[in-house]
């Protein structure tokens, strides 16, 4: 880590023990990203869903660079306690305000893991009849994929490790940090001992889908 980035950041740049992906990185891959939907939906007027609140850094820089005609909107969910739901299963707290029947329909995520949540949605989204329904994910964690998924634009794979930055949160801290990086064990424990090991995924945050 740069002694500018340290400085800028304070304590947050402080609790990363080693930076993954580097901001100029991602916005490298974000314009490569916004490239490609913008030659693969011209002419579709595309609708981009996604789920908040990890995805809005992500969403944002990403509607810059497409350069066609977009409309955008959100889902926000919220998770069922491990043994009252199915795996993957989730509660919707807040549903898409635009009808998406008929639409060309590309999801938005900022991370997918399991992916059995990510596919819950999916199939509740498919189930509205969109003309389409594709996912765009900037980091993809496919360790513990449990389900398999199709997947058309990808950022970053990234290994199984408990990953903070660019929207990626630990109890709401860090999510604007330019880059991504891994949350040192110390920064982890403290306020967190309900949570996984921070040598894995597995205690993201509920945005890892």
């Amino acid at each position: 880590m740069t002694d500018d980035m340290a400085a800028a950041y304070g304590e947050m740049a402080s609790d990363i023990s080693e930076i993954l992906v580097p901001a100029a990185d991602i916005q490298r891959r974000v314009a490569e990203i916004g490239q490609a939907v913008s030659r693969d939906y011209a002419g579709r007027n595309p609708l981009l869903i996604g789920v908040l609140k990890g995805v809005l850094f992500f969403m944002a820089d990403l509607l810059r660079a497409i350069t066609i005609p977009v409309e955008v909107d959100f889902m926000a969910v919220s998770g069922y306690a491990p043994d009252a739901r199915a795996p993957g299963v989730v509660r919707l707290v807040k549903d898409l305000e635009i009808p998406i029947g008929g639409r060309h329909v590309l999801f938005v995520e900022d991370v997918i893991d399991t992916g059995l949540t990510l596919n819950y949605l999916l199939r509740n989204l498919q189930a509205r009849q969109p003309a389409s329904l594709e996912v765009c994910v900037l980091f993809d964690k496919p360790e513990h994929r449990l389900i398999d998924l199709s997947l058309k634009y990808v950022g970053f794979q990234l290994p199984d490790r408990f990953i903070v930055g660019y929207g990626l949160d630990h109890r709401e801290k860090y999510r604007n940090l330019p880059f991504v990086g891994l949350l040192k064990p110390e920064a982890f424990r403290r306020g967190a001992k309900d949570l996984a090991d921070p040598n894995t995924g597995h205690g993201q945050d509920f945005g890892s889908l």
